[in-house]
């Protein structure tokens, strides 16, 4: 780090996609006052690098290789409860903000907006500010002040963190015994989870799930 860059904030990145971390890191770089202080692309390297790399902050996907997320948010606040996160996603604000502010997070941002509004979005963060989309402000004020239904909650949006996770798993094709492996859980939890699943969605076979959670994940961009 150069002299120039000593006092700057430092950002740890954590992305799955080689490509995304190194464009990301470009941009954090190329700011007088940012720095990246390092890289992951799982969960388990990110909160082994939590201590070493002396983070402001922490920029999160929700996609990650054995976990998502969410999940990784759980664990940074439960190990630094004052290190902020940000995610930047490619999946639907509408879907996963809320969740990721709930598990801890400080803002909440999609991948498709501008380079100056990434950069928005880590300032005010790191300056104690919760960050999100005009829109998604707006959508969550309305949420405060309305009582959920059924007709204003979608029935995806009524899955668990969890059951969301085992979802979007079973949409990209993996059966029950991968899914477990993957997540580090046994195969009767997600057997529990599957039939959770079912129930909340009102769907009745084990076909039936696997083709709305398929449709359901070529619909997010296939994530």
């Amino acid at each position: 780090m150069t002299e120039s860059k000593t006092q700057a904030r430092r950002i740890l990145v954590v992305d799955d996609h080689p490509i995304v971390r190194q464009g990301l890191s470009q941009l954090i770089d190329h700011e007088s006052d940012l720095a990246v202080c390092g890289e992951a692309e799982t969960a388990a390297d990110a909160l082994g690098q939590l201590d070493g790399a002396k983070a402001d902050m922490c920029i999160v996907d929700i996609s990650l290789r054995g976990t998502n997320g969410i999940e990784l948010i759980k664990q940074i606040k439960a190990e630094s409860p004052s290190l902020p996160v940000l995610v930047l996603s490619m999946h639907d604000e509408n879907l996963y903000a809320e969740r990721a502010l709930r598990a801890g997070a400080k803002g909440y941002i999609m991948k498709q907006e501008a380079p100056e509004n990434v950069l928005v979005a880590i300032r005010k963060v790191l300056s104690g500010d919760i960050y999100l989309s005009p829109a998604m402000s707006a959508r969550m004020l309305q949420m405060l002040v309305e009582v959920p239904t059924s007709s204003t909650t979608s029935s995806v949006e009524r899955l668990s963190d969890r059951e969301l996770e085992v979802f979007r798993l079973i949409g990209q094709g993996l059966g029950t015994r991968q899914i477990a492996e993957q997540l580090n859980l046994s195969v009767k939890t997600i057997e529990s989870h599957r039939a959770h699943i079912k129930d909340k969605l009102n769907l009745k076979t084990a076909t039936e799930l696997l083709q709305h959670a398929t449709l359901w994940v070529q619909a997010e961009g296939g994530a």
